[in-house]
């Protein structure tokens, strides 16, 4: 998982961009209609509008650069140093310095003149100082420009840069130019590296991908170092220098026993002493490479002697990481041009990380809360004869019997191996398909056949299933032709239950009509007060006869309705006798509280609350502030004319700036 993304850095504009980006932006997304005939409340507002919303914007945008930049003791060591050799870290800090300088004075110079806005007295006087405002802030980024463009350059150049996750599982190649570093990545990773036949091809650091027993594997192929003084360095081996210092990886040091690189084996090993020092407790091996054009074993005496040192080197380091002093592992040949010894060079150091990585967590302390929840149970010797694990010889005498000719059981792996390997040959998942015919095995079996989803016939057991349903339809319709059958003919009540029922079908029917017209006249039908119901349909004598009828007490709901309808009568002769000015304290003290409150509620009332950060004094202060506010729009409101704050489409050419005659001079107008 990859920490550090340097290409979601946003572009750094230059510094006359950069001001042209946000005056546009002030033109567009603020008010620009102003007329001397305003109260000067409304113009100082609207030039003070104007100020604020530059330095914000001028602050946001230096903001963005100053957080999007990583911060050199934040991130990774490794990617510290190497911004440091690529870029600097003195100049990186003293641009973003800069930037971070010209924040602070843009934001001191919006509040200076604000604070002056605040006491013009005229259009004149505050366009001025809003002209002032502006341009001083444009000024402070014009001369931050170089320190924009070189800002610019490194985030071009960090987008470029390989994404290493310095926490990963590891293997980075070194050594001398043109000995086989950048065609072994090639041969194991799907990188593709340059490849030519002269030195320092490789100028930078190569990141590639490779898989063994399923894990992932990060692969860096380094620039060519050569051996001398350390300040004789160029930015290019530093890089190199940089990633075997900071990174936690398997070396793999690289050596051409052929000499066809131009460094014959004695330079080679001069350069290995030279930086031994970088490959302490990280996994070595020692690659001797091209052998297809000088084998190992033909090497002279003295180079051998040289090689061999180098060999014994390696094993300090093993026996450095508490390792045991085997020397398997850790001189390896190969040859890139004919693939031999490449897979087994890759193999070994994926080994020899995942070592040095199990023995790293057993030394740690979190090893001691998890060897506790585990338990390895050893059986107890009955004997002291050995049983070492092997498959039993009457298994073996049985695949025998199976196939003599086969020994050994033949694995799709061996057959993997045999037709090209991993990409090259796809086993076959059909194999072993139990089948009556062995050609079936590699048909294509349709979804759709005649219409029909073939995954319906495909069931062993449909048959039988199908009986299930036939039987359970038939279980259904038998069960409603017995309810069709039981219907009420009337043949078995008797005739008072007959003249019953008839009346309940009677009424039944008749409610139903009644509701179906009611439905089809509600829109048109108006509502009829009671005091207009001519036919006395809704009476309590009504009411009392019908909940009679139900067998229902009719007294309580009667009662209810004839002392709801006295209430009323008297509560309007109340009103009626407050209105003539007579008898108007015998209203009920209680009727007026009411009245009280209704009238309370119904008027707005202003919020006298103040919240802490409105800027009132007093509640008192407050209230007068809104009056004054309100009595200010009310004029404008009236006029249906637009404020400020509404939302206009400017006329992007007006009329009075492109029409007529202009003198000579400059036409910006910002």
């Amino acid at each position: 998982m990859v920490q550090y993304n340097f290409k979601k850095i946003t572009v750094v504009p230059p510094g006359k961009e950069f001001v042209d980006i946000i005056l546009s932006r002030t033109q567009r997304q603020t008010p620009t209609v102003v007329h001397k005939g305003y109260a000067i409340s409304r113009l100082r507002q609207f030039y003070m509008r104007k100020v604020r919303f530059t330095q914000q914007n001028l602050h946001e945008k230096l903001s963005t650069i100053i957080d999007e930049f990583p911060r050199l003791a934040d991130i990774h060591p490794f990617y510290g140093e190497l911004l440091h050799i690529l870029y600097n870290k003195d100049h990186y800090k003293l641009a973003l310095g800069q930037v971070n300088t010209a924040r602070n004075i843009i934001g001191r110079i919006a509040k200076e003149y604000v604070r002056a806005l605040k006491y013009g007295d005229s259009l004149y006087r505050c366009k001025c100082l809003k002209v002032a405002a502006i341009g001083r802030m444009c000024t402070v980024i014009r001369r931050i420009g170089p320190s924009l463009a070189y800002l610019e350059q490194i985030r071009q150049h960090m987008a470029r840069l390989p994404s290493i996750d310095p926490n990963t599982r590891t293997i980075l190649i070194c050594g001398y130019p043109n000995v086989g570093k950048s065609s072994f990545i090639n041969k194991i990773t799907r990188a593709d590296v340059d490849v030519q036949p002269y030195a320092f091809t490789t100028k930078s650091l190569f990141v590639g991908h490779t898989d063994y027993k399923y894990l992932r594997y990060q692969v860096i192929d380094t620039p060519g170092i050569l051996d001398r003084p350390f300040e004789d360095r160029n930015i290019i081996e530093m890089c190199s220098i940089t990633a075997l210092s900071y990174l936690r990886a398997a070396v793999l040091f690289f050596l051409d026993i052929s000499g066809s690189c131009g460094y014959s084996i004695t330079q080679q090993a001069a350069l290995f002493h030279s930086i031994k020092a970088l490959f302490m407790n990280k996994p070595l091996i020692i690659v001797c490479n091209k052998i297809d054009l000088q084998p190992l074993d033909s090497l002279s005496e003295e180079d051998m002697k040289l090689v061999m040192e180098m060999k014994s080197e390696a094993m300090k380091t093993v026996v450095a990481q508490g390792g045991e002093p085997n020397d398997e592992g850790v001189l390896l040949s190969m040859s890139t041009l004919t693939d031999d010894g490449v897979i087994a060079v890759k193999n070994s150091a994926c080994e020899r990380i995942l070592n040095q990585r199990v023995v790293v967590k057993m030394k740690s302390k979190k090893i001691n809360d998890c060897l506790n929840r585990f338990h390895v149970a050893i059986p107890k010797p009955r004997d002291n004869k050995e049983r070492p694990p092997c498959i039993p010889q009457a298994v073996l005498d049985a695949r025998a019997k199976e196939s003599p000719k086969m020994e050994k059981r033949k694995l799709e792996r061996d057959i993997e191996d045999e037709n090209g390997g991993a990409g090259v040959y796809s086993a076959s998942l059909k194999k072993h398909y139990i089948l009556a015919n062995d050609d079936w095995k590699d048909d294509v079996l349709p979804e759709i056949l005649d219409g029909h989803n073939v995954y319906d016939f495909v069931d062993p057991d449909i048959l039988q299933r199908l009986e299930e349903l036939e039987r359970e339809e038939g279980l259904r319709l038998e069960a409603e032709s017995h309810e069709v059958e039981f219907e009420m003919d009337g043949t078995e009540l008797t005739p008072e239950e007959r003249k019953v029922l008839a009346e309940i079908r009677q009424r039944k029917s008749s409610l139903i009509q009644e509701h179906r017209i009611k439905k089809s006249t509600a829109e048109s039908r108006p509502t009829v007060p009671r005091k207009f119901d001519k036919d006395r349909k809704f009476t309590t004598s009504r009411m009392g006869r019908h909940l009679s009828g139900l067998g229902l007490d009719p007294s309580a709901a009667v009662d209810r309705a004839r002392s709801r309808s006295l209430s009323r009568r008297g509560r309007k002769r109340e009103r009626s006798l407050a209105a003539d000015g007579e008898e108007a304290m015998d209203i009920d003290d209680e009727h007026k509280s009411k009245k009280l409150r209704t009238r309370s509620r119904s008027r707005s009332r202003l919020p006298v609350e103040v919240v802490p950060g409105e800027g009132f004094k007093d509640s008192a202060q407050k209230v007068s502030a809104i009056k004054i506010k309100r009595k200010s729009e009310k004029s404008r409101n009236k006029a249906a004319r637009r404020g400020e704050a509404d939302r206009v489409i400017p006329s992007l050419k007006p009329k009075h700036l492109f029409s007529g005659k202009r003198s000579s001079g400059k036409t910006q107008r910002r």
